[in-house]
């Protein structure tokens, strides 16, 4: 019997305003201790699951990021339902039962409140435990809670006899001399928690709300579409009603289970003042008793012979009643609804659209990037440097071909977008240099240089041939003025096809002679020289390797790309065989579109767009960034997120929008001002970058390496021209000029 206990996240809880608005429920809010309710309730379930089961949380889409950052917290894994608007609680338990029964039919599901104190987990787990026996033969259990005191804020239930047993009927919130007459009577408090098995909670829908189960039903996601799923439109279509109304009143099945520990919904202040722990920030008290004080960082409250009291203090209000009027508050926030609005929730933090970000990555490439890379970044005689210290200080490393090919091009891109620095002379020196000190006689590249400029490693790999390839083709569009580019690019193209098979993949040097990345950077120069206006050898050589990509790299049923493979270019054995990087992907997915648009090939653009979804798969939730490596069946292998991938992601989501239409295209476009956000959390205002983000938060510390440059100029041409083909508002004249 495997249990999936499911948290219902709704609700707004105006009776704790000004804490609680309907952007910030209360329970995201630390009302008993420091973490919030949601997170208690979290780590008292989530054990219930088990091996088998699965934790479910059910929640509104506005609260996406409250519950996926404090479940991130506590390091707790669940499947996140969000509803697209909320439909009361029987639309909700219908969505967790639906998708309980879709992935186990013997599922026993615990529906619990996400704002309930209960602070003796075990006791609370027991009795779940218990109950979930008698859900398995069919029963809906609620758990009843001995009743501590006459409470006039909770409902109650008559149960038909002690323990275990049906219950005779459930009667709605009393006041102060009923509800004593019903603790007499041997009532209980109606915890609102339910054990019950999706098949029977399904079969009650189907007989008593059979509206509510059928829109739940056509608005499940799919299988496959994440670990936070929103549920689609057709969730709008249920009725709106309460489980209660819906089921509870109408079932033979309903028993109760009584219950004897502490439990308080939190519901009103007077409940948090009695829990002891409400309170929080700096006060002082002079002649003042039994008051609650809850104030923010920075601020002092100061009372004076003042008795019972909640002072609740905001940034934009401030609550002070008697504890004894806390069930009143809704009477207040009902008159600000009609006096001042604006107080009823709190102002949303401002999100940077996609032009705002990118006039502001114009001026961070123009005035910071461009200039700190071309005067602290490259030398007197050329060369360019390998890292630059986030304080601006060049160290002395090994200089690798590749960052030398990628910086020519950076600033021959820059030339190309209007950059009025010296990007000429930039390009020439960096030429210079590339040809003195980097190619070896027969014309192929050498690796690695000592910090000196003496060659280090002679080894030709074909990832650096590709990039020297992309430097000149790139050179060469900019205007550069040199006969030697093309000619010592069509030279260093015969050669790689000279030593490679005849037909099928190039092979790669070192310990993987047999990978998708280094022909991903040989396609680029290949188009990069077909721009350049080279001859058909390269347009041949591109279709070469789009063809190896589409039968040998991308896998046919999942349509995803793999990175390693054997010499029969089948996936290579063991985890290299299993590696999915999101953000070659993207990378794939933004080459793949130009070929397809350039070459009138559907069936190219279609692979695109199956690559485009198989790399959002590896954007995470909080913050929404893609990281750096999944596993073949979709599952995370590496939490950390690296610069170069989020470049990725916001060139492949601008092109593909440039072919998109109506929704999808607003999608891929809203994903771009994700893509250019995610990449912001890396760039510093001087123009350099922290290049590893950890999976906690916070980042490697660690040297800017000059190659996330070519990704991030790469990344702005893209944006530049999508704008333009676009007529984007705001961005149909971006460049560096």
């Amino acid at each position: 019997m495997a249990l999936y206990p499911v948290i219902m996240c709704g609700g707004a809880g105006t009776r704790l305003w000004p804490a609680s608005r309907p952007s910030r429920p209360k329970q995201f809010i630390p009302l008993a201790g420091n973490r919030s309710l949601f997170q208690e309730t979290a780590a008292r379930v989530a054990p219930l699951a088990g091996d088998d089961g699965k934790l479910i949380v059910v929640g509104g889409v506005r609260h996406r990021d409250w519950i996926v950052d404090q479940l991130a917290e506590l390091e707790i894994e669940a499947q996140v339902l969000l509803e697209p608007e909320a439909r009361d609680s029987a639309a909700a338990m219908a969505a967790a039962a639906a998708w309980a029964a879709r992935h186990d039919p013997n599922a026993i599901i615990a529906f619990v409140a996400s704002d309930h104190h209960i602070p003796d987990h075990e006791a609370f787990r027991e009795a779940v435990t218990a109950a979930a026996g008698a859900a398995a033969e069919g029963r809906i259990v609620t758990l009843g809670v001995m009743p501590s005191e006459a409470s006039q804020a909770y409902g109650y239930i008559k149960p038909s006899g002690r323990g275990l047993s049906a219950v005779d009927s459930f009667v709605e919130k009393p006041d102060r001399t009923q509800a004593q007459a019903y603790i007499d009577a041997g009532y209980l408090w109606n915890s609102g928690n339910f054990i019950v098995s999706a098949a029977a909670l399904i079969d009650e829908m189907t007989a008593h709300a059979p509206a509510v189960l059928d829109a739940v039903r056509s608005a499940l996601p799919d299988e496959a579409s994440g670990t936070v799923q929103t549920l689609g439109s057709a969730f709008a279509a249920s009725p709106k009603i309460s489980i209660d109304y819906a089921v509870m009143e109408k079932t033979v099945r309903a028993s109760v289970l009584e219950v004897d520990f502490a439990w308080s919904d939190l519901g009103a202040w007077d409940s948090i003042a009695a829990s002891g722990e409400g309170g929080t920030g700096q006060h002082i008290f002079e002649d003042a008793e039994g008051c609650l004080v809850r104030a923010p960082d920075g601020i002092l409250v100061a009372a004076l012979g003042v008795r019972n009291l909640a002072i609740v203090v905001e940034e934009d209000a401030v609550l002070v009643c008697d504890l004894s009027q806390s069930q009143g508050v809704k009477k207040v926030v009902d008159r600000i609804k009609a006096t001042s609005p604006r107080h009823l929730d709190f102002a949303p933090a401002p999100q940077e659209d996609l032009a705002g970000g990118a006039v502001r990555f114009a001026d961070w490439m123009r005035l910071r990037a461009l200039p700190v890379w071309s005067t602290l970044g490259q030398g007197a005689d050329g060369g360019f440097a390998e890292v630059l210290s986030l304080d601006g200080r060049t160290l002395t490393l090994p200089r690798r071909a590749r960052v030398q090919a990628r910086q020519i091009f950076v600033y021959a891109n820059a030339g190309l977008n209007g950059w009025q620095g010296p990007w000429r002379g930039i390009v020439e020196r960096g030429l210079e240099r590339l040809y003195a000190d980097y190619l070896r006689p027969d014309g192929l590249c050498r690796t690695t240089l000592t910090p000196e400029g003496a060659p280090l490693d002679e080894t030709a790999y074909l990832y650096d041939q590709a990039f020297v390839l992309f430097a000149l083709s790139a050179a060469k569009s900019a205007g550069i003025d040199d006969p030697a580019l093309e000619t010592r690019a069509v030279a260093l193209r015969d050669s790689l096809l000279a030593h490679a098979p005849e037909t099928g993949g190039l092979i790669e040097a070192g310990d993987q002679p047999y990978q998708s990345n280094a022909h991903m950077h040989l396609l680029e120069a290949c188009l990069g020289w077909e721009a350049a206006g080279g001859d058909a050898g390269w347009m041949a050589l591109a279709d070469r390797v789009v063809d190896l990509a589409l039968t040998k790299f991308i896998d046919p049923d999942g349509g995803f790309l793999r990175e390693f493979f054997g010499p029969d270019w089948a996936p290579a054995a063991g985890e290299d065989g299993r590696l999915v990087e999101p953000g070659h992907q993207f990378e794939w997915a933004w080459l793949l579109a130009r070929v397809g648009r350039a070459r009138g090939r559907a069936d190219v653009t279609e692979a695109a767009r199956r690559l485009y979804a198989a790399g959002r798969k590896g954007v995470s939730d909080r913050p929404m960034i893609a990281v750096d490596a999944l596993n073949d069946d979709g599952t995370v292998r590496s939490r950390r997120a690296r610069l170069w991938p989020q470049t990725e992601w916001l060139k492949a989501s601008l092109i593909l929008a440039e072919s998109a239409i109506d929704g999808e295209r607003q999608q891929l476009l809203e994903d771009a001002a994700t893509a250019l956000r995610a990449l912001w959390l890396y760039l510093t205002p001087d123009g350099l970058w922290r290049d590893k983000r950890l999976p906690q938060g916070g980042f490697i510390d660690e040297p800017a390496p000059a190659s996330s440059l070519y990704h991030i100029a790469a990344a702005f041409g893209q944006l530049a021209e999508t704008g333009r083909a676009e007529g984007l508002k705001g961005m149909s004249d971006i460049s560096f000029g």
